[in-house]
């Protein structure tokens, strides 16, 4: 299955707000729900405010994906805390011990690369520009004390205030309770947000809490078609090197699943799973998942909860329940010792059992930070071990392998020719997968300010200014 027909398969953008406001919830160490209720907050904070239903309707949405930015900074994250997941939530609810490293300055880069790539999102989601906007602005203030670029109002679009005031009450006041939300809302009056705007959602407190349960006014909720890989674009962007991950997942999985002769409406689903598989390994820090040896128990503990969280996608966001469901087996084993279900044999379908192999050939063929990338035919031949030892069908197996034999056939997009040059597209490459620009120079056997040199010319060609963005928007485009 070729690139292009990844790029065709599609969701509605309802459903792809949905699934990214799981991911950053997710990412963030928040309930899954956090985001949807804030947006309900949000929502109802505008219209008290007198705005009308459009803007209303566009702070929810900025409500939703206000994490989406948050994977691409998560490794910033957890050189700062430790523990990017954990040491965000406690940021969320104004808990970070007294002397904690943030400050401005290590924090504005951070915002930078979140908010440019959550705006850039909005635009590939084809949201309204007022979207685009708060998402662009998602962490100024009021009064010129926030990021990334040290805005004051009347600059900062009125949906970025709605978004933060509603966030900061749903999450304190849970964490908290409702008076301490609001006392702390109040102090923050004219620095984060207007003053007039926090004594409007004091006033109303009990009528907007009342509401964080309630249904959703969904009728105004964009229902036009976008890629389902722009989802596995973003998660993945958590950990650089797991870059294009999933779409390769994808590729190999729909390329066997046809020579398995499945239905072709199995080998949909199986595509559709690999590019949502990953969502659930946002709730896993990425101290752990870049850890030099064996997990310790207790970080196993957290990744084998990562398929379940995936698995967990399907009951918050119904358009995407059967693959949610098909992509929370990925993990699993033949002899029982995968995970999160410990399922074993005749438990596991011919589907679970082609993505099984294709997500482990997958990850073989590409560098890890504790290994270096096993070629074609050293990853077969583990994978065919694996299967004679019992972990794998070796049936699957077989079709997988033979998928890949026929991999790079039609994998370049038509964008890559001509928007960047070879040379660009190889240092995007390398720099997508988290290489500094020595490492980068050093593999291409160039000088470290000719590697600078190209970056500042993809930049300005992908209209970007982060390495984050430039890789979302390579991945979107074909050019990696």
């Amino acid at each position: 299955m070729p690139s292009e027909k990844i790029l065709c398969t599609t969701i509605s953008a309802r459903a792809a707000v949905q699934l990214l406001a799981m991911a950053g919830d997710l990412s963030m160490g928040q309930p899954t729900d956090q985001s949807a209720r804030s947006a309900r907050l949000a929502g109802r904070l505008a219209l008290l405010d007198g705005a009308g239903d459009d803007v209303a309707m566009h702070a929810r949405l900025v409500a939703l994906l206000r994490w989406s930015g948050c994977t691409a900074n998560a490794a910033g994250f957890a050189v700062l805390l430790g523990d990017d997941v954990a040491g965000r939530d406690a940021m969320l609810r104004n808990a970070l011990p007294v002397g904690h490293p943030l400050t401005f300055t290590n924090i504005e880069p951070l915002a930078r690369i979140h908010c440019e790539v959550a705006g850039d999102l909005a635009g590939m989601l084809e949201l309204p520009a007022e979207v685009e906007a708060g998402l662009r602005h998602v962490w100024e203030h009021y009064d010129g004390g926030g990021a990334p670029q040290q805005l004051r109002a009347p600059a900062i679009p009125a949906v970025v205030y709605y978004t933060s005031l509603a966030g900061d009450l749903e999450i304190l006041a849970r964490t908290h309770d409702a008076q301490a939300a609001i006392r702390m809302i109040l102090g923050w009056a004219d620095a984060k947000y207007p003053a007039a705007l926090a004594a409007l959602a004091a006033e109303h407190a009990d009528t907007l809490l009342a509401a964080l349960d309630g249904p959703d006014d969904d009728g105004a909720m964009p229902t036009h078609e976008v890629a389902l890989s722009i989802v596995a674009d973003l998660v993945e962007l958590k950990l650089p090197w797991l870059a294009g991950y999933s779409r390769r997942v994808a590729e190999l999985a729909g390329r066997a699943a046809a020579l398995a002769g499945l239905p072709p409406e199995q080998q949909t689903r199986l595509v559709r799973a690999a590019l949502v598989h990953g969502v659930g390994r946002a709730s896993v820090a990425n101290t752990i998942w870049e850890r030099a040896g064996q997990p310790s128990r207790a970080d196993w503990e957290k990744i084998r909860l990562a398929p379940y969280w995936t698995a967990r996608a399907g009951a918050l966001v119904p358009a995407l329940r059967d693959e949610s469901a098909l992509a929370s087996h990925m993990y699993e084993r033949l002899d029982g010792s995968g995970y999160f279900r410990s399922l074993a044999g005749d438990a596991l379908d011919m589907p679970q059992r082609l993505l099984a192999a294709a997500g482990a050939y997958a990850a073989l063929c590409a560098p890890r930070p504790w290994r270096a990338a096993l070629s074609p035919q050293q990853a077969a031949q583990l994978l065919e071990e694996q299967s004679q030892a019992g972990r794998f069908d070796a049936t699957a197996t077989g079709f997988v392998i033979a998928a890949a034999g026929g991999e790079a056939e039609g994998n370049l997009a038509p964008a890559r020719k001509g928007l960047l040059s070879e040379r660009e597209v190889e240092v995007l490459r390398r720099i997508s997968l988290g290489e500094s620009n020595k490492e980068a120079a050093r593999v291409m056997q160039i000088s470290p300010s000719t590697v600078r040199t190209h970056m500042e010319s993809i930049f300005r060609k992908l209209g970007c200014s982060t390495r984050a963005a430039a890789t979302l928007k390579g991945l979107t485009l074909g050019l990696i």
